[in-house]
Order: C-alpha cells, then sequence, then structure tokens
C-alpha cells in the first residue's frame, strides 16, 4: 500500500490523507500495476506480489466498506501475470568436490567455513533454517539428526552422513558447544554468540565459488547462491533414484510440486545434453537424385 500511496501522489497529486474509497478503482490499480513495471523496473514476480497485497487488503475491505462491493470485485478480478519457471542452478558432484576443497583446515575459520558449507549441502536447508540451527537441535548419532524449523513454522529431522558428522562433532568440540550451557547457542555465531546473517553465508560461499572459478569456470556457474547448494542436493538425490516424495519429505516442500521442478530439470538437462552429444550431421536439402522422378519411378517398379 505505501509503494501504491506514493503511486497516488506522483501520478495523480492525491496525497494520502486526500485519497477517498472513490478514488480507487480497477483501472487505477491496473495503472500501478503498469507503472510498478516500467517506471520502477519490478519484474513479473515482484508485480504479483504487490498485486496478491492489494488483493489482500480489498479482500478486507469488502465487509468493511459494502457500499464499493462492486469495485473491490472488479479489482480482486484482476489477473497475476505468468511467470516463466527460473532456471535452477546447481552443482554436479565435480563443482561440489573442488569447492568442499578449497576452505583451509588449518585454520579456525576455515574449519567453520567447511562445515558450514558442507551442512548447507548435506542438509538441503535453507539459509535460515541453517541460521537459526542450535545445538540442542542436532543429535549426534547414527545417523546424526538435524532439526529444522521451515516454512510455516513447520519442523523436520534431517539425517547426515558420517562423514559430516565427523567435521561437525570437531567443530562443536572445538568451540565448546556439545556443553549443556551452550545448548541454544548458534550453530554458526559471532564471538559474542550473534547468529550469521544471510549476507555473511552468501559472502562466505562468494568467497570460496570465486576461488573454485580460477580452477575450473566450468564447474561453477555464474550466479551461485547458498540456495544452490540446497538445489544441488535436490538434484543429486533424483540422479540416485530416490523417489520424488522421499526428496520432498527431505527437502520441506510443501507440496511435491514443488519438487517436480527439480525433475524438470533435470529432464530439461539430458535434453540439452543428448543434443550436445549427437553424432549425426543434420540433413539441410535431399540428395539430387531424389528430385529425380524417372529415376525415382524406375526404383519403384523393382
Amino acid at each position: 500500500m505505501r509503494l501504491f500511496l506514493i503511486y497516488m501522489k506522483l501520478m495523480h497529486q492525491k496525497e494520502a490523507d486526500r485519497i477517498d474509497f472513490k478514488d480507487i478503482t480497477q483501472e487505477r490499480i491496473i495503472a500501478f500495476l503498469q507503472w510498478l513495471e516500467q517506471e520502477r523496473a519490478c519484474d513479473i514476480s515482484t508485480r504479483n506480489a504487490r498485486l496478491a497485497a492489494l488483493h489482500s487488503f480489498f479482500k478486507f475491505l469488502q465487509y468493511k466498506v459494502p457500499e464499493q462491493l462492486a469495485e473491490w470485485q472488479r479489482i480482486l478480478s484482476i489477473k497475476t501475470k505468468k511467470t516463466s519457471c527460473p532456471e535452477t542452478t546447481y552443482l554436479t558432484a565435480e563443482g561440489l568436490n573442488l569447492l568442499f576443497q578449497l576452505p583451509d583446515t588449518g585454520t579456525e575459520k576455515g574449519r567453520r567455513d567447511l562445515v558450514l558449507l558442507s551442512l548447507l549441502y548435506e542438509s538441503a536447508a535453507r539459509v535460515q533454517e541453517l541460521i537459526d540451527l542450535t545445538p540442542s537441535r542436532i543429535t549426534l548419532g547414527n545417523p546424526t539428526l538435524l532439526r529444522v524449523t521451515g516454512k510455516g513454522n513447520k519442523s523436520r529431522s534431517v539425517p547426515i552422513s558420517e562423514q559430516v558428522t565427523s567435521l561437525l562433532r570437531a567443530y562443536m568440540t572445538e568451540n565448546n558447544l556439545l556443553a549443556t550451557f551452550a545448548n541454544e547457542y548458534p550453530l554458526f555465531g559471532s564471538n559474542r554468540k550473534q547468529k550469521f546473517t544471510r549476507m555473511g553465508i552468501s559472502s562466505i560461499l562468494k568467497k570460496y565459488a570465486n576461488k573454485a572459478r580460477k580452477i575450473n569456470p566450468t564447474l561453477i556457474p555464474d550466479k551461485l547462491t547458498p540456495h544452490s547448494l540446497r538445489k544441488s542436493k535436490a538434484m543429486i538425490l533424483l540422479k540416485a533414484g530416490i523417489d520424488i516424495v522421499s526428496i520432498r519429505d527431505f527437502m520441506g516442500h510443501s507440496s511435491v510440486t514443488t519438487t517436480e521442478i527439480y525433475a524438470r530439470s533435470d529432464h530439461e538437462q539430458k535434453i540439452k545434453s543428448i543434443e550436445h552429444t549427437a553424432l549425426s550431421n543434420k540433413v539441410d536439402a535431399y540428395p539430387s537424385w531424389q528430385k529425380d522422378k524417372v529415376l525415382l519411378g524406375w526404383l519403384q517398379s523393382l
């Protein structure tokens, strides 16, 4: 609504305290959405998000200002625009191995970074899920389980491998995170026990991604985010033959429809690989003898 008020002031010279319900029409909401795209250079997904917020507001107004009900319903009839499915950026097993070789385990920060990156991939945790992780949510054992809380405040238990468990146990021991008093400390935090930020984790990944590109740029996508490691886990599980319902539960998706994005991406990647490795030459035209009707007639008579 704040942006809509700015729009009304700039484009219609209407201050916020002078806007009447009669000033708000379907045509103006459509013009506002076009203004977002053209003047503010918002992409379609942002435009749709703003429209969803407006829809919520006008659903509320249906009951509070029923005398304008017809106009509110016209506004609610404005449809979202279709967006193209974003390309799924992920690392192959070779790219992951290269990335995990780069932290300097001879230093405390290097050991921390290796554990952090390994857990991002191994658990397929969302960035915020990793940020919120505390020792009390970790059950070291065989297997080790991480209890993460995701979207909708839903919790799930995620198993990790023995190899990453070994790294995690050593890291927690080194940082006194196995002690009872540290139960609610952030697993990854500052010296003052403050949680890492999304930007901080992105910065760590970016540092090692840049180093990896210098070694082998073909293995590291140009745009690599912490979420890319989550996607990488999903793609590798898929290639390993794990069924899509199990992957949905592991990833914490609310619907298998979300998980199917990875299946489609894998299918598209296979098609590209087939086309790239095809050995047959393209046929641009039929051979000249196939245009000779006399010769073709004789061949057909044989």
